[in-house]
């Protein structure tokens, strides 16, 4: 038998993601930060991030600039899916709904790092008892 590595132990390219942010206030140090996110994201699952489209002006339209240029990556045939940081950055309710429409209709996935705020239910309150403090207190 050969002396061969596992397929496992073979370089290979992840799934093709391509990330979209909105990017409106802060500075460069927070747009990197958000595209680290983005990149850590992809080396935990094992996924490539190929590009990354943002928009950082407001705006009322649907098919901004950027966007446009996420939806056309995704038609490339490698195209795994578009990853955002969290639903915002796909833009207020009206405009978010019309923009995940579009990118589900081109590509079958949409990622999400941050998928929504999570909130400790009742039961885990009242299971925590009545003298614990929120995560960060100190």
């Amino acid at each position: 038998m050969e002396d061969e590595p596992i397929t496992e132990r073979r370089p290979v390219s992840g799934p093709h993601v391509f990330g979209y942010l909105r990017h409106i206030t802060g500075g460069p140090a927070r747009h990197a930060a958000l595209v680290d996110c983005l990149a850590e994201y992809c080396r935990r699952h094992e996924l490539t991030l190929c590009g990354v489209f943002t928009d950082r002006e407001v705006t009322t339209a649907v098919r901004s600039p950027a966007f446009v240029g996420l939806l056309d990556s995704l038609e490339l045939p490698d195209a795994y899916g578009a990853l955002i940081p969290a639903r915002g950055h796909l833009g207020p309710r009206r405009i978010a709904a019309e923009r995940e429409r579009q990118i589900t209709a081109c590509s079958p996935r949409l990622l999400i790092v941050r998928p929504m705020a999570s909130r400790p239910s009742t039961s885990e309150v009242l299971a925590a008892g009545p003298n614990a403090r929120p995560n960060g207190d100190t």
